[in-house]
C-alpha cells in the first residue's frame, strides 16, 4: 500500500500532459468469451508501457462504473500515445485487429477513448493527507502551504 503523506501537497504544474480516458463497456454480461479479453488486454498493455517510460506514459489508474471499466492515464504528448497505438513492435496493434474481427460493430463489447492535451499552468491538482494519487502520482507533487485551502 502507497505510503500516506501528510499535508498539503499540489501536483507540478510547469510543465504539459494529456489526459487520456480510454475504456470499455460490457453490454452483453452473458458473452464473457467476448469481453474477457478486451478487459485483460489493458493490463497487458500497462505491463508493456511501464517496461519503457520512454514510451511516454506518466501514470494510470483504473476507474469502474457499473459495465463501464476506465483507464485514466496521464501520458507525455499525444504524439506519443499515437505512435504507441500505430507501432507494430507493441500489442495494441495486435488486440485491436481481434477486437475488429472478434467484436468489430456486433454490439457485445463497447470502447472509447477521449484525449485532452494539457498546457502547463492551465491545471490545479491538490491532494491533502493522501498517499501519491492521479496527476500528482504522475507529474510529482510539490509541498503546498498547510491550514485552510485557499
Amino acid at each position: 500500500m502507497a505510503q500516506l503523506e501528510l499535508g498539503r501537497m499540489n501536483a507540478e504544474n510547469d510543465r504539459g500532459f494529456v489526459l487520456f480516458l480510454v475504456g470499455m463497456r460490457i453490454n452483453k454480461l452473458w458473452k464473457i468469451h467476448r469481453w474477457w479479453p478486451a478487459l485483460n488486454a489493458m493490463p497487458k498493455l500497462l505491463a508493456a508501457l511501464g517496461e519503457s517510460p520512454d514510451l511516454g506514459l506518466l501514470g494510470a489508474r483504473f476507474s469502474r462504473h457499473g459495465r463501464t471499466i476506465t483507464m485514466i492515464q496521464y501520458w507525455e504528448n499525444a504524439e506519443k500515445i499515437s505512435a504507441f497505438a500505430k507501432s507494430p513492435e507493441q500489442e495494441h496493434r495486435t488486440y485491436w485487429k481481434w477486437f475488429n474481427r472478434a467484436i468489430g460493430g456486433n454490439g457485445d463489447v463497447g470502447i472509447w477513448h477521449e484525449l485532452y492535451e494539457v498546457r502547463a499552468g492551465a491545471y490545479e491538482a491538490r491532494y491533502v493527507n493522501m498517499p501519491p494519487f492521479g496527476l500528482g502520482a504522475a507529474l510529482g507533487k510539490a509541498a503546498g502551504p498547510l491550514g485552510v485551502p485557499d
